[in-house]
């Protein structure tokens, strides 16, 4: 674990006491530390008091190395704050990505809603041309048995009589005029 620490006092033998500021989580990502304790380290003796070090630290908490953070600290201000790039920057940035992850989570799942809406219009659509072949048999075999069985086609005219207009006889017009028939040439005639 790497922590940035001040060089802080010496105790009597020689040793520098160590405030830990903060400590590094992840890459770029640094948290400050709550607790003002100090440790104790022989390795921290040459520098003096109030310079900032970087100091590696195992998982039991024990110094593995101290070094100056000058040269980490330059490397901030040249990458970061010569560019302009300031916390407020940062911020407005972070805010931009996440609207954009928000924009496109919205994006993602308006398209998944549309894929199944195909696939619902796709079954539709499987489900007619069914329906469309079946019934495109059933007309192809009426036309085949009507083609090799004359009966057949009189039972089918039979069925279809009713949908014609039923012709008009003498005696539907009791006690009324008879009406006149038009013969092809133009003439009119009483029925």
């Amino acid at each position: 674990m790497l922590y940035l620490a001040q060089v802080t006092t010496r105790d009597s033998e020689g040793k520098a006491g160590l405030r830990l500021l903060a400590q590094k989580r992840a890459e770029y990502v640094w948290a400050v530390c709550e607790s003002s304790d100090l440790l104790w380290a022989e390795a921290a003796a040459a520098y003096t008091e109030g310079m900032l070090v970087l100091v590696e630290m195992s998982s039991s908490m024990k110094i593995k190395q101290v070094q100056d953070a000058k040269p980490w600290v330059l490397e901030i201000v040249q990458d970061y704050l010569s560019a302009g790039v300031s916390p407020t920057l940062l911020q407005e940035e972070a805010q931009r990505v996440e609207q954009w992850r928000q924009s496109y989570t919205m994006k993602e799942q308006e398209i998944g809603r549309r894929a199944l809406e195909v696939e619902a219009w796709r079954d539709q659509i499987q489900e007619l041309e069914e329906n469309l072949k079946r019934e495109k048999k059933q007309i192809e075999m009426i036309a085949h048995d009507l083609r090799h069985n004359p009966s057949a086609e009189a039972e089918t005219h039979g069925a279809g009589e009713a949908l014609k207009p039923s012709a008009v006889s003498n005696n539907s017009h009791s006690g009324s005029q008879d009406l006149p028939v038009q013969k092809p040439n133009g003439e009119s005639q009483p029925v």
